[in-house]
């Protein structure tokens, strides 16, 4: 039988779904919060800046939780303000994150465990706490936010830490994957390149950055940010529903030189 227009456009759509994005506070988390709001969801948005994060919620209703993704009681309130107003959590946005662009001889183990508690340990933990809700229910997608710089080497920009961690994001979305895929739980990672984020902010407009990164992506130029909607909505919706495990690279060809 072949599927209608509407029938195709429903795979992408989440409405009623309940949805916690981390970060969501500026870049990429507050574009996130707003695709899965307009493709129906309750969103969560959590981060550590309420004055922001209010920004959003009035942007598109999402419900603001102020959240440091190191405490384990604040991920505990996260999960207890979707579970408590809506019953569940049906998709899970991994996206806080940090780094630290240093020489790796040079950066201090403090820095270095600093990011490694943000952007695994935190991740970790909350996949956990929202695994446990979604296993109940045996249904839901977590989307692990990771980075071409898990996959190759990031110098010129030496960020030791970062790679580390976003490598380790990868990887544990394989495992936690394969643990979970028989509750009904999909998890995968979504591996974007370079575009304008808090992270990369420094580098558009710096001459020289943007040279860098337009002469190595073969498409000749940084992501924009409407064009990490298709791949979020893909991971998060029954558009997906037979992948797991999967790191969905969007990078202009940067990982394919």
């Amino acid at each position: 039988m072949v599927p209608s227009p509407e029938e195709l456009a429903q795979l992408f759509r989440l409405d009623g779904h309940v949805a916690i994005v981390t970060g969501a506070s500026s870049g990429l988390g507050r574009r996130f919060t707003n695709v899965l709001s307009a493709a129906g969801a309750n969103v969560i948005a959590a981060a550590r800046r309420l004055d922001r994060l209010q920004e959003v919620a009035s942007e598109c209703g999402a419900t603001p939780v102020q959240c440091d993704v190191t405490r384990v009681e604040d991920l505990e309130r996260v999960v207890d303000v979707a579970v408590t107003q809506f019953g569940r959590i049906d998709v899970l946005v991994n996206n806080a994150g940090i780094g630290n662009v240093v020489p790796a001889e040079e950066e201090s183990i403090q820095a270095f465990r600093s990011v490694v508690d943000v952007n695994l340990v935190g991740l970790f933990a909350l996949s956990q706490l929202a695994a446990r809700e979604m296993i109940h229910v045996g249904a839901g997608s977590i989307v692990n936010v990771a980075s071409i710089m898990g996959l190759v080497a990031s110098t010129p920009v030496r960020q030791a830490s970062y790679c580390a961690t976003k490598g380790a994001v990868i990887s544990l979305s394989r495992e936690l994957a394969v643990q979970w895929a028989r509750n009904g739980v999909r998890v995968n990672a979504l591996a974007p390149g370079w575009f304008p984020s808090e992270l990369t902010e420094e580098m558009i407009g710096d001459e020289r950055s943007e040279a860098y990164v337009t002469a190595n992506t073969p498409l000749g130029r940084f992501g924009g940010e409407h064009e990490l909607d298709g791949a979020l909505l893909f991971l998060a919706s029954d558009a997906s529903a037979y992948v797991t495990g999967h790191t969905l690279v969007v990078d202009g060809g940067w990982t394919a030189r």
